[in-house]
């Protein structure tokens, strides 16, 4: 039996998924920093938002994917 905070998660994920997943493709990546954007122009620097945790958590998933895909600029 799952625990009842999974099934409670298990009910929300169809919604929760088309904001917090980990981008696989440019396009996806691209989406990902667009509700990023809006996150961080609704919670602000306010680490008492609800929305405070979504928007740090995403921004992980951001940052894993530009450490595997997107090329370091460095100093010629």
């Amino acid at each position: 039996m799952l625990d009842s905070k999974i099934e409670h998660a298990a009910t929300a994920w169809t919604t929760v998924s088309e904001i917090l997943y980990f981008p696989h493709t440019e396009k996806e990546y691209q989406e990902a920093v667009r509700l990023l954007d809006n996150l961080i122009d609704t919670v602000g620097e306010n680490e008492e938002h609800p929305l405070a945790s979504l928007m740090e958590v995403l921004g992980i998933l951001i940052e894993e994917y530009e450490d595997e895909h997107v090329p370091e600029i460095t100093e010629i």
